[in-house]
């Protein structure tokens, strides 16, 4: 039995490896592990990459250039809790550029079509407050926004 956990499996159309070096440029604790190609015979042309592994923040996934036959969506995203907005503003700049696209309520999706939740921390803490019209209100400015504005939404939380 696997005892190392879980590892997450991206599947992508031929960017597997420029994918994860731009996810491992994005985090601590983050790296490129081994890479593995197409061998003859294969569903690509030998020698072009088939999975190349990474850890980003810690988290283990694989790369797969799978091919067109699926891409990703909103049903799966992948969130990060910020500290501050100065946090906020750097993973949401990094992870649009390039082609990266803004959603609205602090998701977005990067330039390989991956989403993601740049969200501060502070926010869950107004979801769990037990006053319902304090999370009511942060609940509707955070609705109102594409990145998370945390001034704003603490003004709309107490209700200012």
């Amino acid at each position: 039995m696997n005892t190392d956990g879980f590892t997450t499996c991206l599947w992508f159309d031929g960017k597997a490896e420029e994918a994860a070096h731009f996810y491992v440029s994005l985090f601590k604790n983050s790296g490129v592990g081994a890479v593995s190609r197409y061998p003859e015979g294969g569903h690509r042309p030998a020698g072009t990459v088939l999975t190349v592994e990474f850890t980003a923040n810690g988290q283990k996934f694989v790369a797969l250039n799978g091919g067109p036959e699926f891409t990703f969506n909103e049903a799966v995203s992948f969130q990060i809790t910020c500290d501050d907005q100065e946090e906020v503003d750097h993973y949401w700049a990094r992870l649009t550029e390039g082609g990266g696209t803004e959603g609205p309520c602090g998701w977005l999706k990067d330039r390989f079509g991956v989403s993601w939740q740049v969200v501060p921390a502070r926010l869950e803490e107004m979801f769990r407050d037990p006053d319902p019209a304090r999370a009511a209100r942060a609940n509707q400015a955070m609705m109102a926004m594409g990145k998370l504005d945390i001034a704003a939404l603490e003004r709309a939380y107490a209700g200012d």
